[in-house]
C-alpha cells in the first residue's frame, strides 16, 4: 500500500461508506477498543483479566452511555479501569465524529463535505448550515458545564471522602451529563443511597441530566434566545415535553409509593419530593438511582418503564425515542381523534414525512423491544418477565436502571442487551440503513388501493 493510499485511508471523504455505516463502524470501532483496554489485568483492581463478555458489555454500556453494569465499577475496576470508562462515556456522548472534528481542529485540517454530512447525520441535524460551529459549541459547552457541575459535586462530596472526593466529583458529573448513569461511590453504600435526600447532590446530578437530555441545539437556542415565545419549534416541544414528563412521572412515583416503606415511606415531605424527583428526572435514560429500584411498586415499574422508552431529545447525550417523536405521535393521534387534517404543535403544522417518520421510529423500537424481550425470556425461563422487561427497555433507551438482574444473566443474554444498547444509541433507523448494502430509489409508481382500517 503506497503514502497515497494510506492518506485516502484515513480521510472520512473517501471511503466508500454511507453516512450510517460509518456512523456504526465508529462506535463499534470504539467498544471493541474499550473492551480490549478492560481486559487488561491492569483495569481491574485484583489484577485479574475480565472476561471479553463482560468487557464488551461494559464498554457498550459505556459508550451507548447506558450504566447497565455486570461488576460493581467503583469496586471493581482500578483506576485506569475508571478512567477508561470515563473516556468511554465522555466519546459516546460526544460521539465518534465529534471527537474526529474535534482532532481535525486542533490539527488545523479542513473539514470536508463528507465530513459534515456524517456529522449532520450523527448530530441529528436537519441543515448544513454550521455544522462545524455546533460542533465547536458542543465540546465548549459540554467541558463548562461538567466542570461547573463537577465542581459543586466536588465540594460536597470531599465532605464525606476527603481528596477522593474531588475525583468522584468530576467523575459523576461526566458521567450525570452524558446521561451515563455509571456510579464509583460503589455498592457499599448502594449507588447513590446515602444521597435521596441531600439537596445539593440531588439538584446537582438532574440539572445535569436534564441539561444533556435537552440536546445541544435546545441550549443553543435557548443560550441565544432567552424568550420562549422566540424560541424554535423543536425548542418548544422539547423543553414543553420534557417538563411534562419529569413533573408527571415524579408524582406518579410520588403517588404510588408514598406508603412504600422499603422506597419513599420513611422519608421526610422534602425527601419523598426529593427522591420522586430525582426518579423521573434520571429516567430521561441518565440511570443512576437514590431509591432501591427492585422494590418500587409494580405500578411506579411499568410507569418508568414508558417513560424510560421515551428517553431524552434528539442531538442530546440521552437515548430513547425522543420527546419529539413522542410529542409528534400524540399530537398526530388527537388530531385524528378530532376529525383534524392536520397536526399542529404550537401554532405550526408538522410536515406529513416527519409524521410518518415519527411512527415509523416508534414502530420499530417496539417492534425491537419485544423481540428481545421474546429472546430474554426463553433464555432466562425461571426469572421473573418484569425484571427482564425493565431490563431490555433500560438497554434500549440506553438509561441503565436495573432490578438487580445484570449480573445474573448467562453470556448469551448480555450479548442480547449489547446488542439493544448498540442499536438504542446508534438509532433503529440508522442502523437498518447501515445494514443496507446499497439504498436505491424506485421509479415505478403504483395506482392507489382502499383497505380497511380498524
Amino acid at each position: 500500500m503506497n503514502i497515497n493510499s494510506n492518506r485516502n485511508f484515513l480521510n472520512i471523504s473517501e471511503w466508500r461508506l454511507t453516512p450510517y455505516q460509518i456512523l456504526s463502524l465508529g462506535i463499534a470501532a470504539l467498544v471493541l477498543s474499550g473492551a480490549f483496554l478492560l481486559m487488561l489485568p491492569l483495569s481491574s483492581q485484583s489484577g485479574e483479566s475480565m472476561s471479553f463478555v463482560d468487557a464488551l458489555f461494559t464498554a457498550t454500556s459505556a459508550v451507548c452511555v447506558t450504566g447497565l453494569v455486570v461488576v460493581d465499577t467503583g469496586n471493581y475496576f482500578s483506576l485506569f479501569g475508571q478512567l477508561v470508562i470515563i473516556f468511554l462515556i465522555q466519546c459516546g456522548a460526544l460521539g465518534f465524529m465529534t471527537m474526529a472534528t474535534l482532532m481535525a481542529l486542533l490539527m488545523r485540517k479542513k473539514v470536508h463535505l463528507r465530513n459534515r454530512l456524517i456529522m449532520q447525520e450523527a448530530l441529528n441535524q436537519l441543515t448544513l448550515a454550521g455544522i462545524v460551529k455546533l460542533v465547536k459549541y458542543i465540546i465548549k459547552s459540554t467541558l463548562l458545564i461538567e466542570f461547573i457541575g463537577g465542581t459543586i459535586l466536588a465540594i460536597r462530596f470531599y465532605v464525606d471522602f476527603g481528596a477522593t472526593g474531588i475525583y468522584y466529583g468530576y467523575w459523576h458529573a461526566i458521567s450525570a451529563f452524558c446521561n451515563a448513569g455509571f456510579d464509583i461511590i460503589g455498592s457499599k453504600n448502594g449507588n447513590l443511597f446515602p444521597y435521596v435526600d441531600d439537596f445539593i447532590v440531588n439538584i446537582t446530578l438532574t440539572s445535569l441530566i436534564i441539561l444533556g437530555g435537552l440536546g445541544f441545539a435546545v441550549i443553543a437556542d435557548i443560550t441565544a434566545t432567552k424568550k420562549f415565545n422566540f424560541f424554535a419549534l423543536h425548542t418548544k416541544i422539547v423543553l414543553a415535553t420534557t417538563a411534562f414528563l419529569v413533573f408527571g412521572g415524579m408524582f406518579y412515583i410520588l403517588l404510588m409509593d408514598y406508603y412504600n416503606s422499603e422506597t419513599l415511606g420513611g422519608l421526610s415531605l422534602t425527601g419523598k419530593l426529593l427522591a420522586s424527583y430525582f426518579q423521573s428526572v434520571t429516567l430521561r435514560t441518565a440511570g443512576f438511582a437514590t431509591l432501591p429500584i427492585g422494590e418500587l411498586t409494580n405500578a411506579s415499574i411499568f410507569a418508568m418503564m414508558i417513560l424510560m422508552f421515551i428517553g431524552a431529545s434528539p442531538s442530546s447525550t440521552g437515548g430513547g425515542i425522543k420527546t419529539t417523536t413522542f410529542a409528534v405521535v400524540i399530537a398526530s393521534i388527537w388530531s385524528q381523534i378530532r376529525g383534524h387534517e392536520d397536526t399542529v404543535l404550537f401554532y405550526r403544522k408538522i410536515p406529513n414525512a416527519m409524521i410518518q417518520k415519527a411512527y415509523t421510529f416508534t414502530f420499530i423500537s417496539a417492534a425491537l423491544n419485544c423481540l428481545a424481550i421474546m429472546l430474554l425470556t426463553m433464555d432466562n425461563a425461571n426469572t421473573e418477565s418484569i425484571p427482564l422487561f425493565f431490563e431490555v427497555i433500560s438497554a434500549f433507551s440506553t438509561c441503565g436502571l436495573s432490578m438487580g438482574i445484570t449480573p445474573t444473566l448467562d453470556s448469551f443474554s448480555k450479548y442480547v442487551l449489547t446488542i439493544m444498547m448498540l442499536i438504542g444509541r446508534i438509532g433503529p433507523v440508522t442502523f437498518a440503513l447501515a445494514l443496507a448494502l446499497k439504498s436505491q430509489k424506485t421509479k415505478i409508481k403504483y395506482p392507489e388501493g382502499k383497505i380497511m382500517i380498524g
